[in-house]
């Protein structure tokens, strides 16, 4: 029997295809990270944003086989962000949670790693808030291995409803992006800036670098720099773009105005 053709693209473009957006540090206002988010353009349903296919791929295993063609197209835009010498610390990627509990998981990713010729600590895996309901048993070997050899990792979503906090402690990571719900408590009130300063104070105790989400002026970005959080993402940072489009500042400032001629 022939083997099945995979399909690769639909209509001309990557039928899985992953986009950028800037994490920014607060008190310089320049990229710090850049955290990748996937969509899937398929042939009847068009293009599907994470939140319509997250759930459904990960009950099978059809995420391991997502997750290899995510991570292999963050390896290559990042060898293409360092030739156009794009400053940033790391690009972020999905990692599911059953892949942590897969045999050799984690030479898998050093291996693919390290045939791109990318140096580790350009990698960080962006792991759901799930995550926290897992049995650290089964997942904290293969994170502690990865982050021995430089790779870097972060929850995402942290802070929403029904996240368990106090779970944070049993996963040594590096980083969290604190939930659009966090962020929109700023503000509200001297109790609800309280509030999410504890939040950020919880984090930082563990030694875990908080990353704020949703973060749409500069009101609110002064505010979580008080409050020790130096990273921030959402509409003040910018959109997620496609690879090609993702520029040195003063190269993409050529480009927009040629656009504007």
């Amino acid at each position: 029997m022939a083997q099945q053709k995979k399909v690769t693209t639909v209509n001309g473009v990557r039928a899985v295809e992953l986009f950028y957006r800037i994490i920014r540090d607060i008190s310089s206002g320049n990229c710090a990270f850049y955290q990748s988010q996937t969509r899937l353009n398929t042939p009847g349903l068009g293009t599907l944003q994470p939140e319509e296919f997250r759930d459904t791929a990960e009950i099978t295993t059809q995420c391991l086989r997502l997750f290899e063609l995510e991570y292999l197209q963050v390896l290559e835009a990042i060898n293409k962000f360092i030739e156009r010498e794009i400053l940033f610390q790391w690009v972020s990627v999905y990692m599911p949670v059953k892949f942590l509990n897969q045999p050799n998981a984690d030479k898998k990713i050093y291996d693919m790693a390290n045939r791109f010729k990318v140096t580790p600590s350009k990698i960080c895996f962006a792991l759901p808030v799930t995550l926290l309901n897992e049995d650290p048993a089964t997942t904290s070997g293969t994170i502690k291995f990865l982050r021995n050899h430089g790779f870097h990792f972060m929850i995402t979503d942290f802070g929403s409803a029904g996240c368990p906090l106090m779970k944070l402690s049993d996963f040594e990571v590096d980083y969290v992006v604190l939930s659009n719900e966090v962020t929109e408590y700023l503000g509200k009130s001297e109790r609800s800036d309280s509030a999410v300063k504890s939040l950020i104070d919880f984090v930082r105790g563990l030694d875990v670098e908080p990353i704020a989400d949703g973060v749409s002026g500069s009101a609110q970005a002064e505010k979580l720099y008080e409050f020790e959080c130096n990273y921030c993402a959402g509409p003040l940072s910018g959109k997620y773009v496609a690879e090609r489009y993702v520029r040195r500042r003063s190269d993409q400032a050529v480009e927009d105005a040629n656009n504007e001629k």
